[in-house]
């Protein structure tokens, strides 16, 4: 019996996660940035919920994920916590605040542990972070890795093209991967990468992989939450499959609001004290 369908599992765990990669069973992983979509997500049955410092865009309007800070991203995370009852729950520590530094990461994953009440915590890099990670899990916090297009990166690789397409970058890619396992990650991210490589990764390493932008041989998928739903219209990439059109349902609703207000039709007798 699948995760999704057992009602005895009450809390998605690392444990539980690895058991499903084992059985070969995919992982489903969407972000949140807030109480109401998180508790929607949740009972909807997730896996995973991400609070993605992808915030910065959908919710902050920012154009990279740069700006986001650490006081954001505990609020935004705190937030999710607390609509979340079953699915085990993700955070991005912001750029800035891990990387180069393995005292500040660790103070920085601790700080998001206490005051969000969050399940773990994700970093964008490979061996170039690998000191930071060691600190982090030396306080017991679960880490997801995350290689491929680090969009905390953008201005290194100057563009979000597909990552990782010749074989200098795809051999560093697999030995990062390696080493993000052998130091004690839980899970990690692929983020567009060729398929063929992602697969590779998925089978050599014995962690969960988590694909966006990475075809359909890893272990588990994850999409931006608006994205996926429709909400944002503006960002189109091939891996996203768009499964609502929220954003023209909730322009019209708005549209229908103001035409009945303005026509004195809402509120009615019946919708009167």
């Amino acid at each position: 019996m699948s995760v999704h369908q057992s009602s005895n599992i009450k809390r998605i765990t690392t444990h539980i996660l690895q058991e499903m990669k084992s059985r070969g069973e995919k992982i489903s992983m969407l972000t949140a940035y807030d109480f109401s979509m998180a508790a929607i997500l949740d009972g909807a049955g997730i896996d995973i919920i991400l609070v993605g410092d992808s915030a910065s865009n959908v919710m902050a309007g920012h154009e990279t994920t740069l700006p986001i800070t650490m006081e954001q991203m505990i609020y935004h995370a705190s937030s999710v916590v607390r609509g979340v009852k079953r699915a085990f729950v993700v955070v991005d520590i912001p750029f800035g605040s891990y990387q180069g530094n393995s005292s500040e990461a660790l103070r920085s994953a601790i700080r998001i542990m206490k005051e969000s009440g969050a399940h773990a915590v994700k970093v964008e890099g490979g061996a170039e972070i690998r000191e930071s990670i060691i600190r982090i899990l030396s306080a017991g916090v679960p880490v997801m890795g995350h290689l491929g297009l680090t969009p905390q990166s953008i201005y290194k690789f100057g563009t979000y093209t597909v990552r990782a397409k010749e074989e200098e970058e795809a051999n560093k890619l697999l030995e990062d991967a390696k080493i993000l396992e052998e130091t004690g990650c839980f899970a990690l991210v692929l983020e567009k990468i060729p398929a063929k490589l992602a697969k590779k990764v998925a089978e050599t390493v014995s962690i969960p992989v988590i694909g966006i932008g990475a075809g359909g041989d890893v272990d588990g998928q994850v999409l931006v939450v608006h994205d996926m739903l429709g909400i944002t219209q503006e960002f189109k990439p091939r891996f996203l499959r768009q499964y609502a059109d929220l954003q023209n349902i909730m322009t019209k609703a708005v549209q229908d609001y103001i035409t009945d207000v303005k026509s004195k039709d809402f509120p009615n007798e019946s919708e009167s004290y």
